[in-house]
């Protein structure tokens, strides 16, 4: 769907702005509200300032790129009493992230709350739309962190935020632009969403594929029997029942000194997957390998000779099996629930290899693994485009906004009146 622009423009001053509406005003945001301030944080180890504290006090972490109607922490009287950085902003006040991993995020907020050090809190004039700047801030937010200062941690400070000019409208308009990118983006935040439980569908289905294969075989018609393992449930008469340690035999990855370490051709896999390379080789392809720690029960196939890192378990031996039959049973079996709860959760060799198993003959399991290639290819596909249309809306989501929020789109008309309120 295309819109109208207005009528006439003019240059605004600002380079990423460019031209605007005629008759919008450029105001610097330091104008725009009546405060902008931020927070602190006070002492963690003064349990009086927490425990029993009924104010709501928000950090980052709450920001969610939406209306926030609760957080996670509160603090007491005491605390706002003997912190003088700490203010109680009102509902409707307009919270960003300055810096960190959730630098840009936004908020706006329907309670009174105080913040963290890390939130900038803008409070606006009578004159000024709350929601409007909301949109103002998510539509241009990448040209603001753009301005960031800092190397390891940008920072986007209250300074450089106050200097920022905005385009306005006169406030009517500014509730009709809330409005109508209040109806347009939930729109479209109901198409990703069916993309998303798409994908959350298509992935459910391929684990169920995948047990399947490997625990009932590829024949409907197959006579079966009782494994007598929970988990199996029944199987294929003719298939053996066996610990997976006599199925295929796994290893610790390892750990190399910095004097052995170097650069070179065979690929480093950790936990986290494929991250690196390593003149040194361990094993030869193809190889499984499944994560210790983090991401444990994500299964890798690798297809060329690598290093495995101390932060994986290998397949050292595969006893004659099909190594691709191996790794699609890996992955129907729920290696989190074998891990062991402690500060860093994560599985040892010895759990797996207890696990009984059903094994077919070789040209059985070589039948079953080309199956399921075939079969996680075309889902594969089928994510991928899913992905793609999500990608596509997020894009169109964020230039509707910013068409909006800049006057590059005139939207009066398309809302009713008695909505843009």
């Amino acid at each position: 769907m295309s819109f109208p622009r207005y009528l006439a423009y003019k240059p605004s001053g600002v380079e990423w702005l460019g031209e605007v509406p005629e008759h919008w005003e450029v105001w610097k945001l330091s104008h725009a509200f009546t405060l902008i301030g931020s927070g602190t944080t006070p002492k963690t180890d003064n349990r009086d300032y927490y425990d029993g504290g009924e104010i709501p006090w928000v950090n980052t972490g709450d920001l969610n790129d939406r209306e926030l109607d609760e957080c996670k922490k509160r603090i007491t009287a005491l605390a706002i009493t003997e912190h003088s950085a700490l203010t109680i902003y009102p509902a409707g006040s307009l919270l960003i992230a300055m810096y960190g991993a959730t630098i840009g995020k936004l908020a706006l907020l329907n309670f009174a709350a105080t913040v963290n050090q890390a939130c900038c809190v803008f409070t606006g004039k009578s004159e000024i739309a709350s929601k409007f700047m909301f949109y103002w801030f998510l539509g241009l937010r990448q040209q603001i962190i753009s301005l960031a200062t800092g190397g390891g941690q940008p920072n986007i400070s209250q300074d450089i935020l106050r200097t920022l000019r905005v385009a306005i409208p006169p406030l009517s308009q500014q509730r009709q632009i809330a409005t109508f990118l209040d109806h347009e983006t939930a729109k479209i935040d109901a198409l990703i969403a069916e993309q998303q439980r798409l994908i959350e569908l298509l992935q459910e289905k391929r684990q169920a594929v995948i047990s399947h294969a490997v625990t009932k075989g590829l024949n409907p018609d197959a006579p079966m029997k009782d494994s007598g393992v929970e988990w199996l449930g029944e199987v294929p008469e003719h298939w053996e029942v066996v610990r997976f340690k006599r199925f295929c035999e796994l290893q610790r990855g390892h750990d190399l000194t910095n004097e052995e370490r170097e650069d070179g051709p065979h690929p480093v896999v950790t936990s986290a997957g494929i991250n690196g390379f390593h003149s040194q080789c361990i094993a030869k392809a193809p190889g499984v390998v499944t994560g210790r720690y983090g991401s444990t029960g994500t299964v890798f196939f690798i297809e060329q000779d690598y290093w495995p890192h101390n932060t994986s378990l290998y397949i050292k031996d595969f006893h004659k099996n099909s190594p691709r039959f191996s790794w699609y049973l890996l992955q129907a079996i729920d290696l989190k629930s074998l891990s062991v709860k402690s500060a860093v959760p994560g599985i040892d060799r010895n759990d797996v290899h207890k696990i009984f198993v059903a094994s077919p003959d070789l040209s059985e399991q070589k039948g079953v693994a080309r199956y399921l290639d075939n079969y996680c290819h075309q889902q594969a596909q089928l994510v991928q485009l899913a992905e793609s249309s999500i990608e596509l809306l997020q894009e169109r989501r964020s230039a509707l906004i910013s068409a909006a929020v800049t006057g590059q789109i005139d939207v009066r008309g398309l809302v009713p009146e008695a909505e843009a309120v």
